[in-house]
């Protein structure tokens, strides 16, 4: 016990140690997402004091370039910030407001705004996509089989290459889907066989958003969630970003650079932090901005063909657990950039990385939701 209180006692207020990694306490999170919620303060400790040495060995201040949080209840049990916003340089400390490119997390936000607009009426999920792209060239597939990877398109990160896309030419969202009628791959798979993970599938579903709204992707996701959210600091990137977004990088320090494929969004392209992506979690629970019934179908398996603890839902990979447990997250990686974003529901925790130099570790912060829960000691997670 004088051990643990001890090690909780780095979190008592904001903490910057001698390497300059910034250790946050549980009242930093703003009452916007927790309310004024406190956890009792041994419970607080505890998690706070495992949370620290999880991490400190995880992911130490040497090797890792990005932000850590984890809550409870909405409160910030552990926060981290480590590293530069250009590592090669060593120039511009990474700080609460630094925004990391979420990669494959960005899919969350593409499928919960689907079924917002499934929510309002405006679209259905057995919809056909010919009633939203004339004369669509691959009949039968519906919106829901998009959100949950079973359309069998082929994915456009593979094909445009393979039928040789000048790559002086970026890539846009409308590229893609004229891709589908001009190149015409085949399908990997008879639509709503089986589940095989697709970016071509977000991408689409944005330009779905697009149609329905009547306006961008981007501005979808600001006036839907970022801005009723205060998620100040998460946005949807475009070229114009390009001087105030993060680069990423190998974990050698060699800087990725910006390239054909990196304007396409639904699949990625949103960047965000930490403290922002605590207030989506907080968002994604019943009574905030969906309905129960519209949170269980986002949360509901449904691919069984073959055995195993792994599945997917409607924009949300997950974990079945013999004991009956769920965990629910989605993973990223583009370029250099690592992100995990975890949700244990039953413990209305959240643990959320984000690093934009490369660093395989990252993907196993799934080993500390044991602490929470029945969740056991080693969680296989997909990339």
């Amino acid at each position: 016990m004088g051990w643990l209180l001890i090690c909780a006692g780095c979190f008592a207020c904001n903490q910057v140690d001698k390497k300059g990694t910034i250790y946050a306490s549980h009242m930093a999170t703003d009452t916007s997402v927790t309310g004024g919620a406190r956890l009792p303060e041994q419970e607080y400790l505890h998690y706070a004091a495992y949370s620290k040495q999880f991490f400190d060995s995880l992911l130490p201040t040497q090797t890792f370039n990005g932000g850590i949080l984890v809550a409870k209840g909405g409160v910030v049990v552990y926060e981290k910030y480590a590293g530069f916003a250009d590592p090669v340089l060593r120039k511009d400390s990474i700080t609460a407001h630094s925004s990391f490119h979420l990669a494959s997390v960005s899919k969350t936000f593409t499928a919960m705004g689907i079924l917002k607009l499934w929510e309002q009426g405006k679209l259905g999920l057995n919809d056909t996509l010919n009633k939203y792209f004339a004369d669509f060239p691959y009949p039968g597939i519906t919106i829901k089989m998009l959100l949950n990877h079973r359309s069998g398109l082929p994915n456009y990160l593979h094909y445009l290459e393979s039928y040789k896309w000048d790559k002086k030419q970026m890539v846009t969202n409308q590229d893609v889907l004229k891709s589908l009628y001009t190149m015409h791959p085949p399908l990997e798979f008879p639509s709503g066989k089986h589940f095989a993970y697709c970016n071509t599938n977000y991408v689409l579903l944005a330009l779905i958003i697009e149609s329905v709204s009547g306006g961008s992707y981007r501005e979808f996701m600001e006036n839907t969630f970022f801005k009723p959210l205060r998620m100040n600091d998460t946005y949807v990137f475009t070229p114009q970003d390009l001087s105030r977004s993060l680069p990423s990088f190998q974990w050698n320090n060699k800087k990725f650079p910006y390239e054909f494929l990196d304007v396409v969004y639904g699949d990625k392209n949103i960047y965000s932090t930490v403290r922002d992506m605590l207030k989506w979690n907080e968002a994604l629970y019943p009574g905030n901005l969906f309905t129960k019934a519209t949170l269980d179908s986002a949360f509901t398996p449904y691919s069984f063909e073959r055995e195993g603890k792994r599945n997917y839902g409607l924009g949300w990979r997950m974990t079945l657990l013999d004991n009956g447990k769920k965990l629910l997250y989605h993973n990223g990686w583009w370029h250099g950039n690592n992100s995990v974003f975890i949700r244990l529901i039953d413990e209305h925790t959240v643990i959320i990385v984000l690093s934009n130099r490369f660093n395989r570790q990252v993907y196993s912060t799934k080993n500390i939701c044991s602490l929470f829960g029945s969740y056991g000691q080693s969680i296989e997670l997909g990339e």
